[in-house]
């Protein structure tokens, strides 16, 4: 097994995720097999019981893992179905060194980091990067791993030194370490300065681990003497320091590193060059020009709980961009938080209040993403509401799919209290109820949740449609929560239609409104399996059927077209 370490310095937040994504991106161009693992130092044993506005979104894999958000970012970039195992946490790491000593496993010895805890993470490691997650038999070629944080942090010191360790027991042509660094410009001066990048390569170094190659970040692209600075101090060649420079669309990225010969770097140094060859990123190539060329829009307007921070949506908004790029569209996304809908904000922020309103009302259809929680309900409600009522596209996403139940149940059946019980345990007309599966009081890992089957009940409806008349589809799910199966005949009997069941006909999966141009609701994720080139159903649906091409798009492809 041949390994690729990205690493982090100066500041977090450089996109050394994207980075390793791209690397994996341009490996797999050359014909080799990758597969990927992310490291973090957090002590939780997962990202399941995070805020949104604390780590990002929480990605949900097949297997039902909750892991952070870059590992979306490899199933995207590098189209292959990761594990749980592919997110090494501390949290799992010590977990499972303490229950092995619980056990005796240790004969007695005393429990340290080094040696216990750095070979649990050794194994881990090598163990997670010989299991196969592109459908294929046998393990992949290479393993790219990311070390999350930045070098230095006292909770990724154990990581490093395993790390370390790691380097020194497969051989130098068997690992690779890529360290991804800040070349800032002040704005007085307007020169790049390399200092903060030399620090970071100094500290790496006197930690065991001297970089074979700089991934530098940088508004501007790089300067020869810059480079040949970055080369004198931080004892690199100049050939192997790499500029990702800001660019128009991430996916410029692979072939940013491909302009720059990063694979010949990394193959050489990985002693792959006589299998590798030339990367074929054409594909890549074509998907990231007509991104840039693109000129007409589509306005959508998100309305969510968590809009401060677009990371908390991050999967939501490149599934719209799948769909947008599908039809030819660049996404316009209007982000509305669901709280300055409501009534209370005329009184508390009447700006913000208009201010959404004026945003919804210009919006050419409405997403409804998932959450947690009542913030911001009853503004979600009156979305779902002005959506239904104005013939403007819909897609309700989990919670957004119970919200839609809630606004019909109280719009249409005049039950005015309708509710979850979620929101409102004492509510006479329950709605949405907490599902039998979960737990009520331990919150990480009691969902339901990863790759479910939804069995459609007709082919005559539109998501099964989309879904190219499936009569089936797997997709993953995150919730606790479930449509109330004894109120699905009052719901449908008033026009509300559930077209898509588990496989025990109790649990709601779709819904529909027929005589409405779109208005879906769907309790699963279809974000999380969205590719580049492969859009999820839903969102291409509701972006057709914004610019008035759903039903040509269906005719077409019912004809076989």
């Amino acid at each position: 097994m041949k390994y690729v370490l990205v690493t982090g310095g100066v500041v977090s937040g450089l996109g050394k995720g994207v980075t390793a994504s791209s690397i994996g991106v341009v490996l797999k161009a050359c014909g080799l097999r990758v597969t990927s693992i992310k490291i973090d130092p957090y002590l939780n044993t997962d990202a399941g019981t995070m805020s949104p506005f604390e780590h990002g979104e929480v990605f949900v894999l097949d297997d039902g893992g909750e892991v952070d958000l870059d590992l979306g970012n490899y199933e995207r970039f590098l189209d292959v179905t990761l594990t749980k195992e592919n997110n090494i946490t501390t949290g799992k790491i010590y977990q499972s060194v303490l229950d092995k000593e619980r056990k005796g496993d240790f004969l007695g010895k005393t429990v340290q980091v080094v040696p216990h805890i750095t070979d649990a993470i050794k194994e881990r490691i090598e163990s997670v990067a010989h299991v196969p997650v592109d459908g294929k038999e046998g393990p992949a070629d290479v393993c790219v791993i990311e070390l999350g944080g930045t070098v230095g942090d006292i909770e990724s010191m154990p990581f490093i030194e395993a790390l370390r360790q790691l380097f020194f027991s497969v051989g130098h042509d068997n690992f690779c370490l890529i360290h991804v660094s800040l070349i800032p410009v002040l704005g007085v001066v307007g020169e790049q300065k390399t200092k903060p990048t030399q620090h970071s390569v100094r500290e790496l170094r006197a930690l065991g681990l001297t970089p074979h190659l700089l991934a530098c970040r940088s508004a501007q692209p790089l300067l020869d003497n810059t480079k040949q600075k970055l080369s004198q101090f931080c004892h690199v060649p100049a050939a192997n320091i790499l500029n990702i420079h800001d660019v128009p669309n991430i996916w410029h990225i692979p072939l940013l590193l491909r302009n720059q010969n990063a694979h010949h770097s990394i193959l050489k140094q990985l002693d792959l060059l006589s299998i590798a060859t030339p990367p074929d990123l054409e594909a890549w190539t074509r998907m990231a020009e007509t991104f840039d060329n693109l000129t007409d829009s589509v306005r959508i307007a998100m309305v969510g709980k968590y809009v401060g921070l677009t990371d908390s949506y991050l999967s939501v908004v490149k599934a719209l961009l799948h769909a947008c790029i599908a039809c030819s569209l660049k996404p316009s996304i209007d982000w509305i938080a669901a709280s300055d809908l409501e009534d209370d904000s005329v009184k508390s922020a009447p700006e913000a209040h208009a201010a959404a309103w004026k945003t919804l009302r210009n919006a050419e259809c409405v997403l409804v993403p998932g959450g947690f929680g009542d913030r911001g309900v009853s503004g979600m409600i009156l979305a779902a509401k002005y959506a239904r009522e104005n013939n403007v596209p819909y897609l309700g996403i989990c919670l957004g799919m119970q919200i839609s139940v809630i606004e019909y149940a109280r719009s249409v059946l005049g039950f005015e209290r309708a509710n979850s019980a979620e929101f409102d345990k004492e509510t006479h007309n329950p709605v949405v109820i907490f599902m039998p599966e979960g737990s009520r009081t331990h919150m990480g890992s009691t969902m339901r949740l990863g790759s479910r089957r939804t069995l459609f009940q007709t082919t005559d409806c539109v998501t099964s449609k989309l879904y190219c008349n499936a009569q089936y589809v797997d997709e993953r799910h995150r919730h606790r929560y479930e449509v109330n199966p004894d109120m699905i005949e009052v719901l449908e009997e008033a026009g509300l239609k559930f077209v898509g069941k588990d496989e025990t006909g109790k649990r709601m999966e779709v819904l529909e409104l027929p005589g409405h141009p779109f208005y879906v609701g769907v309790q699963f994720h279809p974000e999380f399996k969205s590719r580049p080139g492969k859009p999820s159903a839903p969102f291409l649906g509701l972006i057709l059927s914004a610019k008035g091409q759903l039903e040509a798009y269906l005719n077409r492809h019912q004809n076989g077209s």
